[in-house]
C-alpha cells in the first residue's frame, strides 16, 4: 500500500514503539491545545512532562500538529487503540491524565468540558465514574456537556468544520497528485539523461577501441615490413659477398655448408642451428603478403636450405 494513503497519525502509529503511548499522547495533546491562556511552548513542555515515561520513540511536534488540526478521525482512532489495548484501570489512568492537564490552572475551558466527556465515552468510562473521578481530582462537580461525538455538536460549534475538512482533503489530494506527476516527470528526465550519458560513454569506448585496433594493425604491418626489408638486405649482402669470392668449383659438402652459412668443420649441432635460422628466414609463409614472384623465390630458397640440411645430416 502506498504511504500516501495513510494519514499522518496512522504513519505515527506504524512507526511508534508503543501504539498505546502514541494514542494517549494525541488524546492529551488534544486536551492541551484547548487550554486557555497557555502558550504553545507551555503546552509542549506540559505534554513532555506528563508523558516523560512513555515509550513512543518519536517527536512531540507532529502530535501537536494533528491535535491543532482538530482531526476527529485521528482522535477517534487514538481512543479506539487505547480502549482496545488497555485494561479498565489503564483507561481510567488515561482519563485521569486528561483531567489533570485540562485543569492545571483550576479552570477548564468549555471545549475541554466536551472533550473530556467525549474521551470518557470513547474509553467506555461510565458517566458516574467520570463525574466522581473529576470531582476527586478538581474538588468540584463536572457540569453536563454536549456530546461532541455527534455531528450536531460540530454543526453548532463549527458549521464550517465538514466543509473545511472536505476542502483540505481535496487540496491535499491534488497536491499529492501534482507531486506524483512531478516526481514521475523527473524520473523520466533522469532516465533519459542516464541513457544518453551511457550511450555517449559506450560510443567513446567503441571509438577508442577502434583506434587502438587500427594502431596495433598499423604497428604490426610496419614491423612486418621492417623484418622483410631486413631479410632482403641480408640476402643482398650475402649474394654480394658470394660474388666477390673467387670462383672455385666446390664439392657438394662445401656447397651445402655455404647454403647454411657454415664453414668446413661445422658440427651437426651447428648444422641444426643454422638450418633452423635459415628455415625461419626463408620460409614461404613469411612472404604471404608479397607477390607471387616473391613467394616463388622464397619457396626455392627454402627448398635449397632443406636439401642442404638433409644432405649434410646424412653425410657428416
Amino acid at each position: 500500500m502506498s504511504i500516501a494513503r495513510f494519514s499522518p497519525f496512522e504513519l505515527l502509529l506504524l512507526k511508534s514503539r508503543s501504539q498505546v503511548d502514541t494514542a494517549t499522547l494525541l488524546l492529551l495533546a488534544w486536551v492541551l491545545v484547548h487550554r486557555q491562556h497557555v502558550s504553545e511552548g507551555q503546552r509542549r513542555r506540559r505534554l513532555a512532562q506528563v508523558t516523560a515515561q512513555f515509550r513512543h520513540g518519536h517527536e512531540l511536534g507532529p502530535i501537536m500538529g494533528i491535535a491543532h488540526s482538530q482531526d476527529l478521525q485521528a482522535i477517534q482512532l487514538a481512543a479506539e487503540v487505547v480502549r482496545k489495548e488497555c485494561s479498565k484501570e489503564q483507561s481510567l489512568s488515561v482519563l485521569h491524565q486528561a483531567i489533570t492537564v485540562a485543569t492545571d490552572d483550576g479552570e477548564i475551558s468549555l471545549n475541554n468540558h466536551y472533550i473530556l466527556g467525549f474521551l470518557a465515552d470513547l474509553l467506555n468510562v461510565a458517566p458516574t465514574t467520570f463525574s466522581t473521578l473529576f470531582q476527586e481530582l478538581t474538588g468540584r462537580p463536572l457540569r453536563s456537556a454536549e456530546d461532541p461525538s455527534r455531528d450536531a455538536y460540530w454543526q453548532v460549534h463549527d458549521p464550517e468544520y465538514h466543509a473545511r475538512k472536505q476542502r483540505d482533503a481535496q487540496a491535499a489530494k491534488q497536491k499529492a497528485k501534482d507531486a506524483q506527476t512531478k516526481a514521475e516527470q523527473r524520473q523520466r528526465e533522469n532516465k533519459h539523461k542516464q541513457q544518453n550519458k551511457q550511450h555517449q560513454k559506450d560510443q567513446a569506448q567503441h571509438e577508442q577501441a577502434q583506434r587502438e585496433r587500427t594502431k596495433q594493425q598499423q604497428e604490426g604491418a610496419r614491423q612486418e615490413r621492417a623484418r622483410q626489408e631486413q631479410a632482403r638486405q641480408r640476402e643482398r649482402q650475402h649474394w654480394k659477398q658470394e660474388k666477390k669470392r673467387p670462383y672455385s668449383p666446390p664439392d657438394r659438402t662445401h656447397r651445402a655448408l655455404a647454403v647454411l652459412g657454415l664453414t668446413p668443420g661445422a658440427s651437426r649441432t651447428d648444422i641444426r642451428r643454422a638450418y633452423r635460422r635459415m628455415a625461419q628466414l626463408h620460409h614461404p609463409d613469411r612472404f604471404y603478403s608479397g607477390s607471387e614472384h616473391q613467394i616463388a623465390l622464397a619457396s626455392a630458397r627454402f627448398q635449397r636450405v632443406k636439401s642442404a640440411y638433409d644432405y649434410l645430416m646424412q653425410n657428416i
